[in-house]
């Protein structure tokens, strides 16, 4: 589960990271009460105005229409309320998220940071997330932080170092302070990043995170470290620990049918293929998107209803595939173990009746538990639905309809 900066830095700070302190506002008219705040805590009278959306990328992207960036500093109140308005109820294009963007519903109003002082401020780049080759949790950092972290890891990898940590010890003193020393900080500053290092670590351990990606770590002109963005990822399977967390969900940034599939239980992923397919387990889902391609089709999605489908399951899969537009079949795989074929065979039919007219050929490919009895009510049905038996029947039938 993604979440926003602004959300990602309020449990940074719980856990003792220092942050970019920021205000939250929604309308043009709240970024400026906001930019006021800020210049009474901090006496700055210039703040950054930030877009928040699920994606990387904003300080480079674009509100469509017009020149504004989605990241831009304010000088002042009437520059603030101008940005903001230019921002809020717009669609923002960035690198992450394609063509067609995200609309933007909040702005985070933010201190500036880059304030002048004894020493250049200087950015970094840190992240925490599972190793799944080592089985352990790693720590990714540069000096090159900024927004051409990619071009980074691209031309010069050997500029990016990486702590593995044991996850029977967790991260020691030594390993934080060796990390400060290959950034090149002394004095106050090394202190300071160790510090941000331990509590960062915490926040990642604690939270059950799959990531966190600290981008910019800034070191200020008198040597503090804050995190200045932050993107965070929350293991969905963990939420279950975690209540606080799960309401930090936006559906509004999520796939709406994804976010509908959740509420059926499934697990879907939209694709941008020609051929829906419905399968019973993620490891067979695997190999049907496999023969789709071979049969001269592309997936349209990955949906795995699980091992217990029902007709509810069914019909609710069938009615989130058939929200794509672009989907000229539907392949059902099932294999019946937990479950028979002919009690799937039987939802599809109840499914099918109770949507009324689907306008695609749907293939269904059932094996295994009764999966002749299965076959058998879907010959019987007088459904626009063909049946196999064979894993080369279904890929018949998929490129025979699509011809």
């Amino acid at each position: 589960m993604n979440i926003h900066e602004y959300q990602a830095k309020a449990i940074l700070n719980k856990y003792g990271v220092a942050i970019q302190n920021g205000i939250v506002a929604t309308t043009p008219e709240e970024a400026v009460e906001a930019a006021k705040q800020m210049h009474a805590s901090s006496g700055q009278s210039w703040v950054v105005v930030k877009s928040q959306i699920h994606a990387g990328g904003r300080g480079k992207g674009n509100i469509v229409g017009t020149e504004q960036r989605g990241v831009a500093l304010a000088k002042n109140l009437d520059a603030v309320k101008e940005i903001s308005t230019n921002i809020l109820g717009n669609v923002l294009v960035t690198i992450q998220t394609g063509e067609k963007g995200k609309k933007v519903s909040k702005v985070l109003v933010a201190e500036d940071v880059y304030y002048p002082g004894a020493s250049e401020p200087k950015e970094y780049y840190m992240s925490v997330l599972l190793d799944r080759q080592t089985s352990q949790n790693v720590i990714i950092y540069t000096t090159e932080g900024g927004m051409d972290i990619e071009e980074v890891a691209e031309h010069t990898p050997e500029k990016i170092h990486k702590e593995w940590i044991d996850p029977l010890t967790g991260l020691t003193g030594f390993q934080a302070r060796k990390i400060a020393y290959n950034l090149g900080l002394s004095g106050q500053a090394n202190k300071e990043m160790v510090k941000f290092v331990t509590a960062l670590y915490k926040a990642y351990e604690e939270t059950d995170s799959a990531m966190f990606e600290i981008n910019p770590v800034l070191k200020t002109s008198d040597d503090k470290i804050l995190a200045v963005d932050a993107k965070v990822d929350i293991d969905d399977n963990a939420l279950y620990r975690h209540a606080d967390l799960a309401e930090l969900r936006d559906e509004s940034e999520e796939d709406p049918t994804e976010v509908e599939a959740k509420k059926s239980n499934l697990n879907y992923v939209k694709l941008d293929g020609n051929v829906g397919c419905m399968v019973n387990g993620a490891g067979l889902a695997m190999a049907t998107m496999d023969i789709i391609k071979l049969s001269g089709g592309e997936p349209a999605n990955f949906l795995d209803v699980g091992g217990t489908a029902n007709a509810q399951t069914v019909e609710a899969g069938f009615r989130i595939i058939l929200s794509d537009p672009n989907v000229k079949a539907i392949l059902v795989n099932v294999f019946g173990g937990i479950v028979r074929c002919d009690r799937v065979a039987q939802g599809i039919v109840d499914a099918y009746n109770n949507i009324g007219n689907i306008p695609v050929p749907i293939i269904v490919r059932l094996q295994g538990t009764n999966a002749e009895e299965g076959k058998k009510l879907i010959d019987d049905s007088g459904l626009k639905v063909f049946s196999a038996i064979q894993l080369k029947e279904a890929a018949d039938l998929v490129k025979q309809v699509l011809s």
